[in-house]
This record gives C-alpha cells, structure tokens and sequence, in this order.
C-alpha cells in the first residue's frame, strides 16, 4: 500500500513591514519655522497645492496659539518679566490689558515680599505627633532680599533681550563726533552758574538724539502686529544702572520739545527716582526710542540690543581726545563715538547714516539746541 506523505503546512505570505506615517508635505525651511514657533506640523491644515503646508498655515497656527493682550500690555510685561500666559484678561474676548498686567505684577511682589509659609518648630525635647516625621531643625533661610530681586531681573533683561536678538534683524551704524564746539559751548555756559544748575554733555547728546529722531519718525515707533507704528512724540528712554543690580529704560515724555536745561533735570529726576524704586508706570512703557550712555564707565562705544517693540537704540561711549583735522589742519579735539542699533524691518542702512550724521551736525550748532 502506498502511504500518502503529509501535506506541507500551509504558510501566509509574510506581512509588509509597518510604516510610519508621512511627516506633512512642506518645505524645510517652513518646518524650521514651525520648529520655532512650537507649531505640530501635524495638526496644521495645509492650503499649499496639493495640501502642502506653507509658511502662512505656520503663522495662522501660531497665532491661535498666542495670548490675546494690547500692544502696552505686552510691552509692560516685557518691561517687568512677566509671562502673560497665566494672566486672566479683563478685555473684550479676554484680552489682557495694562490693568491686568500691573495687577499681576502687584500679586507677585506681594508673593515675593510674603515669603513661603513658616511652620513653627517644635520645642525642643517634644515628641513628634503621630505621622509626623521628627526631623533635625536645619538652618534658618535668609528672607529674599536685594540678591533674589536683582537675579529676577537679570532674568528678566535676559529673557527681553534674548527676544530682541531672535527676533529683531538687527543693523549697526556708526559715526565718531567732533565734540571740539559743544564743549567749548558748554565750558562757557556754565561758568556763571551755580554746580547745581550746571549742564553735562549727556543733556547736549539727549537733546540732539531727540531733535534728530523727531526729523526722521522711521526710527521713532514701534514695530507690532508686522508693520511700524510711528510714535505721537518723542519720548526718549535712558538706560539707567541700578545700585542693587539690574538696568532699567524709563522715558523723558515730549524730549524733543524740551531745551537741554529742562532735559538734564528731568533726566536727574529720573535717575533719582528710578533708584529708589518711584517711577511710574508711564514713564516705563512709553519709550518710542533709547539711548544709552556707557562714557562715564570708561567705554569708547556701545553697541546696544534694541528694547522691542521699539525699533532704534542710540549708544554713546566716552569723550576722548583724538587727533582730528579742521580745515586743513591736524590738532586735538574732543570727539564721541556714537552707534545705532536699527531694525531692518523698518528702516535701512540709508536712513540709520542719515540718523547719526543729522546728530553729527546738530552738535556742531550747540547754541541752537
């Protein structure tokens, strides 16, 4: 008898590997984007050709994403380190305000001043109650003091000028100064007045950047939702150092219209102020431009970091004498490096050159200032 062999077992083709589904049909340089912005790609709806991302369908995601607050809100949280993102608005739609934004910041001091809460130690030799866990007192925390504030503003700077440079295309100018008439203006104006009434070249500097900024609006604004906005006047911030650590940007309201006399006395007024912590909230969110003035820590020039939504910052180092040449002839003079800082998406290279070359020339006319 013939004995039939078994039938080989019968064996299923095997299974196609698994795929990961396709990353979003887009562009690297749109992926980039949206890594930056923090944008899933894939839960972004394309209305490229063939539904491909595109940069737009990026910026629309982003923008549904962001807090809803006014531009003088934004600009004072920037101002004071705050992130809006907690913040209950009180707006239409729940917009934040500049209200809600100094609520939150008095809500913080006081959280700061308070402290943690303080568990009274238990006497010593008493039995820890039952669940608890008898512990060795350890040694006392020192309450926050002027350290713990100035680090928070470090971090503040920090986080403020870290935006400015991820966001702002920065362009740099800059133009050395013949300082030679304005000192001689400025030796003979304050030789019969008393010291206290007396003018620094800062009041001189301060005058012709606001004078200078009034005559080219390009670099008096603010750059916010994509476009510039002008600003109704000149209101000039000055960086001041503050003895606890840390820089603050108040602003001169109306600087332009201001004769150098009134302007070194607001300008003392304010450096008083802002030291002992009495500016007001105006005077810190205004500023439509900023100077900076490092002469007098030794420095020959400043190139400065833009404060947004501003989109100029004018820097000015030391005066020091340096040959120069006036009319043909080779002497010793004066001269101030000064520097600008502009947004390109504003303003060019042409109009920044024409900015420092206007206050070039309004230097050499100090009686007219």
């Amino acid at each position: 008898p013939i004995t039939p062999r078994p039938a080989p077992p019968a064996t299923l083709p095997p299974a196609p590997p698994a795929t990961l589904p396709a990353p979003p049909a887009t562009t690297p340089l749109v992926r980039h984007e949206a890594e930056e912005l923090g944008v899933d790609l894939a839960a972004v709806h394309g209305t490229g050709r063939g539904g491909r991302i595109i940069r737009v369908d990026v910026e629309h995601a982003a923008a549904a994403r962001r807090v809803r607050a006014t531009a003088l809100a934004r600009r004072l949280a920037a101002e004071l380190g705050l992130d809006l993102g907690p913040i209950a608005g009180s707006g239409p739609g729940g917009a934040i305000r500049e209200t809600d934004v100094r609520q939150a910041a008095r809500a913080a001091s006081a959280a700061v001043a308070a402290g943690p809460p303080v568990t009274p130690a238990k006497p010593a030799g008493e039995p820890a109650a039952h669940g608890e866990i008898a512990t060795r007192p350890g040694p006392a925390r020192a309450p926050a003091g002027a350290a713990d504030r100035a680090g928070a503003m470090r971090q503040a700077i920090g986080r403020l000028m870290a935006r400015s440079k991820r966001e702002i295309p920065h362009y740099y100018v800059s133009n050395t100064v013949d300082m030679g008439t304005a000192m001689a203006w400025l030796r003979e104006r304050n030789r019969s007045l008393d010291m206290s009434d007396r003018l620094v070249p800062a009041a001189l500097l301060l005058r012709a950047t606001a004078l200078a900024a009034r005559q080219i609006p390009q670099l008096n604004g603010y750059w916010t939702d994509e476009h510039f906005t002008p600003g109704s006047a000149v209101h000039l911030g000055v960086a001041i150092s503050l003895r606890r650590g840390g820089l603050i940007t108040p602003a001169i309201h109306d600087a332009a219209d201001l004769p150098p006399g009134e302007l070194m006395a607001r300008l003392r007024d304010l450096v008083n102020r802002a030291r002992a912590g009495r500016l007001r909230g105006s005077e810190l969110t205004d500023a439509t431009i900023t100077v900076t003035n490092l002469g007098d820590q030794g420095v020959e020039s400043v190139t400065g970091v833009i404060y947004p939504p501003q989109v100029a910052l004018v820097g000015f180092g030391k005066i020091v004498e340096r040959p120069w040449a006036v009319g043909g002839l080779l002497g010793v003079r004066p001269v101030v490096i000064s520097t600008l800082a502009a947004d390109h998406r504003a303003t060019d290279g042409y109009t920044g050159a024409r900015f420092l070359t206007l206050i070039a020339d309004l230097l050499q006319r100090p009686e007219e200032l």
